[in-house]
């Protein structure tokens, strides 16, 4: 166990030295959620004492022997022909303990190729697949632990990539299971074989997610905070900047101390809230601060950063769908079936 504990951290430090903004990396199916429960929230994993196998592909630290036998496939339509989706299984053995078995594919549709003379060379596809195997245990009555082993595959016309990638995490569940909370290294990890002879790095991040349940109310709360790993998540748009010139007297003026520091700092948050009805529904609503200053449109009003979903259990079958505004244009629809395959079949 030393040994193992020291390579994590060896592959741990190495990742914080060359951390990136999420979105200036390669492989970001990474950043996806795999969940519509979570994608409704606007969250990329959710900390919920729920016997759900699509929680466990994102958060290995709620692998349990509850969701032993779980089958969960989902599917999104994103943006320009390209489609996302996963399939997951869970199963619990007596010596070994619970796995959960995922398969993620992004595919970003078919392009048309031209040579350097700008004449046709046909068409041809791009697409990232993600194999992943979880693995997770109660360490005491309120702490259990995860760990995702994640091979990734790309290709993209005739050049093809690989990489690994390692999700290691933590979650405390209070004794009442009101209050649950996860702390999260993501995507830890490196590429093995590159596209051109660049090493490109994974979308590495250190996250927190909580959720706490109403006592005498069926709703539940959650708030995130995500990339722990770099303070400043801003971006300067050379297109709208944040500071502006005086015409006449040529000063520069510029937002506050204080303005600046909010922004900055809220840019880590998220926050949601789901209502649940007799464990067979449940209805969720999310928003993100960062996601509505990054896509909203200038003197456009949208729902940029705000997501929504529902789900609804129906004869051993759970049903959900989710939608995230991204920006103006279009948002993503999210749907998910799971069901539990030795009730199914008993």
């Amino acid at each position: 166990m030393k040994q193992i504990f020291t390579i994590i951290l060896l592959l741990l430090a190495s990742t914080l030295l060359r951390a990136q903004i999420a979105g200036m990396s390669a492989y970001s199916v990474l950043d996806l959620p795999s969940s519509a429960r979570a994608s409704g929230l606007g969250f990329d994993y959710l900390s919920l004492p729920d016997a759900d196998v699509t929680l466990t592909l994102d958060n290995p630290s709620l692998i349990t022997p509850a969701v032993s036998n779980q089958l969960s496939v989902a599917f999104v339509n994103m943006f320009a022909g390209s489609n996302f989706g996963t399939a997951a299984y869970s199963r619990h053995f007596k010596k070994l303990g619970t796995f959960t078995f995922g398969l993620r594919f992004d595919n970003y549709g078919r392009f048309q190729g031209y040579d350097e003379a700008e004449r046709p060379t046909g068409s041809f596809s791009a697409a990232d697949y993600v194999l992943s195997i979880g693995w997770g245990r109660a360490v005491t009555d309120h702490v259990s632990i995860g760990a995702t082993f994640k091979p990734i595959l790309s290709h993209y016309e005739s050049y093809t990539a690989f990489a690994f990638g390692i999700d290691l995490a933590a979650t405390y569940i209070s004794t009442d299971r009101s209050f649950a909370a996860t702390f999260m290294g993501r995507n830890i990890g490196s590429q093995i074989a590159t596209f051109d002879q660049i090493l490109e790095p994974l979308p590495f991040e250190l996250s927190l997610v909580g959720s706490y349940k109403l006592a005498d109310a069926p709703f539940r709360f959650f708030f995130a905070l995500n990339e722990l790993q770099q303070w400043d998540l801003t971006f300067e748009d050379p297109l709208n900047p944040s500071t502006s010139t005086d015409p006449f007297s040529g000063r520069t003026t510029q937002p506050s101390a204080l303005a600046q520091f909010s922004d900055k700092l809220f840019r880590h948050v998220g926050v949601g809230i789901e209502l649940t009805i007799k464990q067979n529904f449940y209805a969720t609503l999310g928003y993100s601060y960062r996601q509505m200053v990054e896509m909203t449109a200038a003197e456009t009003f949208n729902l940029s950063g705000f997501s929504f979903g529902f789900g609804i259990n129906v004869k051993g079958f759970k049903f959900a769908y989710a939608r995230n505004n991204y920006h103006l244009v279009q948002a993503p629809n999210f749907i998910s079936v799971t069901t539990n395959l030795e009730r199914l079949f008993r």
